[in-house]
């Protein structure tokens, strides 16, 4: 029997995704607060009752009554996560709001006693600590015991099943009954790891131009929300990426300005905007012309094709160069690298104005997470896989066991 998926801080859907491709699990609902997100997630789980509302603002009553005919044996979750991010000056700050919204995720435990808990985060949440000095994730093992669980945690690593992007994301798997290891022995090594005794079964991770060199072929300023494909996968990754889809997706590029796309043009691989001639480097904002003293070397650097990606952040329209063209990454190359199908269309704009400028001005109804931002927030969908096909089994094995004693 399918167990019933219950997804919060849902996003795009990235992490319930996964567990749906195992066929192994139904999703019944997500709670997400962003408009935009919402839509991307009802429109590829159209079963599903998808609340779109700020999750704390959700009483229990209200929550029992949403689901009340489909209990979820499952609950999901990430937690926004800049509160803990090493790129955040302040992180750990007991004063972010992020930073206590873990404490709703362990509330749907505690509201509907799920068999399974799976709490996503960033690395840094294992070094974060309260004003007190205590250690966060000691808070959310201690709290997730105390309603009922037993608790693990553990970084995994994307490449290790298969996602073409260096990318290390916190799991905690709490489950009712004690189980084995719940979390999935890596299917995938990097062609430059040394082949060991325990390797030599494990696949090759497909390298970035391995997972996007089949889309179709844009300049900058080219592209639009629908394309045909323009020629024939050339791998396995490329196939499973198009089945069940007849074309391609969100797949725009910026409208690059012709001194930006000169600037990229400039760079070899590996090369960020620190880089380039001096003449082609970022201008100070009302300079007059003026070469800005400022510049970021994490900013716009070229991928090589023959390696992983780096980490897919929710801001990567703005990190990444493609290997061959002169341009930042499009949506859908994205998605492809975070290894979503390609039939999962993403809403909402491509990009948006700054939302800090948004706060700054008033502009709050405007602020939405733009398809850019919905996918670098995403848990890779083969990496919740490999998790959701991985749980399932040690579970069924627990309840195998417990039947064959009794």
């Amino acid at each position: 029997m399918k167990k019933k998926v219950l997804d919060t801080f849902a996003g795009a859907g990235g992490f319930s995704l996964g567990f749906h491709m195992t066929g192994h699990y139904d999703i019944i609902g997500a709670i997400e607060r962003d408009k935009w997100a919402t839509e991307t997630f009802q429109t590829n789980h159209p079963n599903s009752k998808v609340i779109q509302s700020p999750i704390e603002s959700l009483n229990d009553d209200e929550i029992k009554e949403f689901f009340k005919d489909n209990k979820p044996d499952v609950i999901l979750g990430g937690p926004p996560c800049q509160g803990f991010s090493i790129a955040n000056k302040k992180a750990g700050d007991p004063k972010d709001p992020r930073n206590s919204l873990f404490k709703q995720f362990i509330r749907f435990g505690d509201i509907f006693s799920p068999e399974i808990m799976i709490m996503e985060n960033v690395p840094n949440l294992m070094k974060s600590r309260t004003k007190d000095k205590k250690l966060v994730i000691d808070i959310i093992i201690s709290e997730l015991e105390a309603i009922g669980y037993n608790v693990s945690y553990k970084l995994l690593t994307a490449t290790d099943y298969g996602v073409p992007q260096i990318r290390q994301r916190l799991f905690v798997i709490a489950t009712k009954e004690s189980i084995g290891d719940p979390f999935p022995n890596a299917t995938h090594k990097l062609s430059s790891q040394p082949e060991t005794l325990f390797q030599n079964n494990l696949k090759i991770c497909p390298t970035l131009w391995e997972a996007i060199s089949d889309l179709p072929e844009i300049e900058a300023r080219e592209g639009s929300h629908e394309m045909e494909y323009s020629k024939p996968a050339e791998n396995d990754y490329q196939k499973s990426m198009r089945k069940g889809s007849k074309k391609v997706f969100n797949h725009t590029a910026m409208r690059h300005s012709k001194r930006l796309v000169e600037r990229f043009a400039s760079m070899n691989w590996g090369d960020s905007t620190s880089d380039v001639p001096e003449h082609l480097k970022p201008l100070k904002r009302n300079g007059n012309g003026e070469i800005s003293k400022k510049v970021y070397d994490q900013n716009n650097r070229r991928m090589h094709p023959q390696k992983p990606c780096h980490t897919i952040a929710a801001s990567f329209y703005a990190n990444f160069v493609h290997p061959f063209k002169h341009r930042n990454f499009t949506p859908r190359e994205g998605a492809r690298i975070q290894s979503f199908p390609d039939w999962f269309e993403f809403k909402g704009k491509p990009t948006v104005v700054s939302h800090k400028l948004l706060q700054r001005e008033g502009r709050i109804a405007e602020k939405h997470l733009c398809q850019y931002n919905q996918i670098g927030n995403a848990v890779p969908p083969l990496l919740a896989k490999a998790i959701g096909n991985h749980i399932y089994k040690e579970i069924n094995k627990k309840e195998c066991t417990f039947t064959e004693t009794t």
